[in-house]
């Protein structure tokens, strides 16, 4: 077990000298872990597709890039034969005809190449949901046979399970954001209901920093899940009352019908929110499912975030101080990437670096 002096280290973000390859980058959270391991001492490699989007980050002379994607053989492994951890971060969000056989391929693609190049262990981020897979919309069954496929890899790997992530830009966000702010009324589904344990952008990547680097002993030496979420349960439907009160609005009035179909309910979100149907849909779809840590035990396994894990609250009033709209600063002005409470910025993207995401039908792939 991780000693109580180790646990302080790593949510600190003492350097750790690790040598570390980020796959996902230019993603919402691959952005903001970049520069997060960067100041906690670790020598960080990235691989993406397109290099060029990331000659404007002001972290870009402090890392490696490489050139590739999962579907580079040769690439992948010269650039995992350098390192001694590999971050997994990229998921299709379903825009192709059979996303969860693409996304099974790569994965083991990319597993096969960690185990040829020796990697130390595997980080990967996963979606928060019920163990039984039986009731999974398509795109959190997929996200779930990812994980797996990590997890019977001969490399440990660390999978971090997190449900929906509260920070400015991200498009769980945004999605309540908007459907709080324009509909003062409105007809919701049932899924409304359903429980969520939401966590904080900036505690996501706190707990995969720490996975980088963390002891690997007792039940994690051969790799395991870990849940991660806020300290709070709430409905979809409180997450946006709640939402409604911290940005000045009247408590929002919802009338819940039993027939608004995940295919309807996405629709319905195309039409009142920036997300288009292919990133709404499986969206829409994960929140049938309740989201909730089963097994608590992550600020033990990684050790706990610097003053306690964000409340949903904190979170959203983190969020809602970032200027929202086309004037909005670049996201790493004034940045901190360690996040340390004492040295609070008016952003919840203290480490981010790049551009604010475009909310339509993207693929999250480096």
């Amino acid at each position: 077990m991780t000693s109580s002096q180790d646990l302080a280290g790593l949510s600190s973000g003492a350097p750790h000298g690790r040598r570390v390859l980020v796959i996902g980058a230019t993603g919402y959270i691959g952005s903001r872990l970049v520069p997060r391991l960067v100041a906690g001492g670790a020598e960080v490699s990235v691989l993406a597709r397109t290099p060029a989007r990331l000659d404007d980050v002001p972290w870009r002379d402090e890392v490696t890039v490489r050139s590739g994607g999962l579907g580079d053989t040769d690439a992948l492994l010269a650039a995992l034969r350098e390192v001694d951890v590999a971050c997994h971060l990229v998921h299709s969000m379903g825009d192709s005809e059979d996303f969860a056989r693409e996304e099974r391929e790569t994965t083991e693609a990319f597993v096969r190449a960690a185990e040829e190049a020796g990697v130390e262990r595997i980080v990967h981020l996963s979606g928060l949901h019920p163990e039984d897979d039986d009731d999974l919309s398509p795109h959190l069954r997929s996200r779930a046979e990812v994980a797996d496929v990590m997890l019977a890899s001969s490399v440990p790997a660390l999978v971090i399970r997190a449900g929906v992530v509260i920070g400015s830009g991200s498009a769980s966000f945004e999605m309540i954001r908007h459907l709080s702010t324009r509909l003062p009324a409105m007809v919701t589904p049932r899924w409304v209901h359903n429980r969520i344990q939401p966590i904080a952008v900036r505690d996501v990547v706190r707990y995969l920093s720490a996975a980088t680097a963390c002891p690997l002993e007792g039940d994690l030496a051969g790799g395991r899940a870990i849940d991660v979420g806020a300290p709070d349960v709430l409905t979809y439907g409180e997450m946006m009352q709640v939402f409604a009160e911290e940005a000045g609005l009247r408590r929002r009035l919802m009338v819940p019908v039993p027939v608004l179909t995940p295919e309807l309910s996405a629709l319905w979100m195309g039409l009142v929110t920036p997300l288009d149907r292919g990133l709404a849909g499986p969206l829409v779809e994960s929140l049938r499912c309740e989201a909730v840590v089963g097994v608590d035990d992550a600020d033990e396994v990684l050790g706990p975030p610097p003053g306690g894990r964000t409340t949903y609250r904190d979170a959203l009033r983190e969020a809602l101080r970032v200027p929202h709209g086309p004037a909005r600063p670049p996201l790493w002005e004034g940045a901190d990437p360690l996040g340390d409470p004492a040295r609070l910025l008016p952003s919840d993207a203290d480490w981010a670096g790049v551009r604010p995401p475009t909310l339509g039908r993207t693929r999250s792939r480096p």
